[in-house]
C-alpha cells in the first residue's frame, strides 16, 4: 500500500529562483515627468554645496530653469524655489552667496524677478560660455 496523503502544498507552483539584473543605468525620468538638465558643471555644483544655507538648492533651481529656457540667463521665480523648499528669505542670501562666490551675476529691479546669469567657475571669460 502506498503512502499516499492528500498534500495541497504540491500543488502550488514555484517559480525558480531567477537573480534579476542589477540596474546598470541610474532612473530616469517618466514621460511627461520635471527633470534637471545636464550636463552641469560638477565643480560648479561643489563650489554652490560650499555656500551657506540654501544656496546649492538656489543653484539647482537655477539650473533647472536653465535647462527648461535653453540659456544661461533665467529669472529665478519663487515658485521653483518653494518647490524645492526654499522660502523666500532664503532664497535671496543663498543667491547673494551664489554670487559672491562668482558663479552667477545677478540684474536686480524692484518688485520683479531678479534676472541671474549662470557663470563658468572661472568666470575670467564668461562670454564663451
Amino acid at each position: 500500500m502506498m503512502n499516499d496523503k492528500f498534500n495541497p502544498d504540491r500543488l502550488v507552483y514555484r517559480t525558480p529562483y531567477v537573480k534579476k539584473k542589477s540596474c546598470v543605468l541610474p532612473p530616469r525620468h517618466k514621460p511627461g515627468e520635471l527633470f534637471l538638465r545636464g550636463p552641469i558643471p560638477f565643480t560648479w555644483l561643489a563650489a554652490a554645496a560650499h555656500q551657506p544655507g540654501k544656496s546649492l538648492h538656489v543653484g539647482l533651481g537655477l539650473w533647472f530653469l536653465a535647462g527648461i529656457k535653453k540659456s544661461r540667463e533665467i529669472a529665478l521665480s519663487g515658485s521653483v524655489l518653494r518647490v524645492l523648499g526654499v522660502n523666500r528669505h532664503s532664497g535671496y542670501r543663498g543667491l547673494n552667496w551664489l554670487e559672491q562666490a562668482g558663479l552667477v551675476r545677478v540684474d536686480r529691479h524692484p518688485g520683479r524677478n531678479p534676472i541671474v546669469t549662470l557663470l563658468k567657475l572661472d568666470n575670467s571669460d564668461d562670454t564663451e560660455q
